[in-house]
């Protein structure tokens, strides 16, 4: 996901026997394109940070929010890193929420050893960087294979159109990995079209692709373009299952394709309907907190802010900021969790080179359809 900047500040003064704010920065795109995610960001992490602190803290010690509006540009995400990382002196830094911005943001965090936490990062390469770099946010390339093998076996699908956006950094990964896995279980492609982030108008693309006959739609997009496309591909009665990717994956879809959201088939670690006791309580907190259902990106935010807390309740922090980037990173690997998404541990990736690398979200993707106005886990 596809993406907002989410950044965790974590600063404390000297040793002493009296409680220490832990300062606790979020960068998210509250503004601009990326705005509808960076929103549900924030609301997690605050949700997170209010529990973290009724119960205690860590070791007693208080987290404190600064949040900051990246604006979802790879440029303000650059501009914010430097500022957590040499200015306020954070420990950890959470996001970006884009991955094109990660791709520019993350090596800036590597380079300074600062641990960076991305929270809806699901490009390939994203913790390629180095052994600094973390994410909950699980790979397009773990989620979309099974999301396929789901819709065939349900749908009988044997031939897809596919339409992506070709200017993005989570969409062309998306894309290749779709392609990846279509070739894999054998699916053929009719037909591949393509958009810009920005677009409006995308009737010239689905009506090439409903003159190939395909049995449904693969779509990596974005939510601002998604929502319009899944409109106009009903305006035009393509009625076909339309397959997508995490970009999509949001309650906002029936705000933004209202009446025409209906068949969208995607993979997540996190959905609404998962009935554990864990993700209902997450789910009655948030409503009752901001008004709203959360989404996949407000519990991956939530979930991270408690697994980096577990790591910190490890660590004995000294004061010395380099030092205790350098404990947190090597504290965070360890961790396990059962939050809103269910169990999570890390798995350690690898560089371009096959080296040992950053740290992926090692958890089984839930496949879910949309049908009036609700996401349906597919079982």
């Amino acid at each position: 996901m596809r993406s907002a900047i989410v950044a965790l500040a974590v600063t404390t003064g000297a040793v002493s026997s009296q409680a220490a704010e832990i300062k606790v920065g979020v960068a998210a795109a509250l503004s601009g394109l990326a705005a509808q995610y960076g929103a549900a960001i924030r609301n997690g992490f605050e949700l997170a940070a209010d529990e973290i602190n009724a119960a205690g803290g860590i070791n007693g010690d208080t987290i404190k929010l600064v949040v900051e509006d990246e604006q979802g540009r790879k440029e303000e995400a650059i501009n914010v890193f430097k500022k957590l990382i040499f200015q306020d002196k954070v420990l950890v830094v959470f996001g970006p929420t884009l991955s094109n911005s990660a791709s520019a943001a993350h090596p800036i965090a590597q380079a300074s050893r600062t641990p960076v936490f991305g929270t809806s990062n699901t490009a390939d390469g994203i913790t390629a960087v180095g052994n600094y770099v973390f994410r909950n946010s699980v790979t397009e390339a773990d989620v979309l294979p099974d999301t396929l093998k789901k819709i065939v076996e349900k749908e009988g699908v044997k031939k897809v159109g596919v339409l992506y956006g070709n200017d993005d950094v989570f969409t062309k990964s998306s894309y290749d990995n779709f392609v990846k896995a279509l070739k894999d279980q054998g699916i053929a492609v009719t037909t591949t079209e393509t958009f810009a982030k920005g677009d409006v108008d995308f009737k010239a693309q689905l009506t090439k692709i409903k003159a190939t006959e395909p049995d449904a739609i693969v779509l990596s997009a974005l939510l601002a373009e998604g929502g319009p496309i899944l409109v106009q591909a009903r305006q035009l009665g393509i009625n076909l299952p339309i397959i997508g990717g995490n970009g999509i994956n949001s309650p906002k879809i029936f705000e933004l394709a209202k009446g025409a959201s209906d068949n969208l088939w995607v993979g997540s670690p996190w959905s609404v309907s998962s009935d554990t006791d864990v993700n209902r309580n997450f789910i009655t907190a948030y409503e009752r907190k901001f008004g709203s259902k959360p989404d996949q990106f407000a519990a991956q935010a939530f979930d991270a802010l408690n697994i980096v807390a577990a790591a910190l309740k490890t660590v004995e922090l000294s004061g010395d900021i380099a030092k205790d980037r350098i404990a947190l990173r090597d504290a965070l690997p360890d961790v396990t969790w059962t939050g809103a998404t269910g169990p999570f541990k890390f798995k350690q990736a690898q560089d371009r080179s096959g080296k040992p690398a950053g740290y992926d979200a090692d958890q089984k993707p839930i496949v879910s359809v949309t049908k009036d106005g609700v996401y349906e886990i597919v079982n």
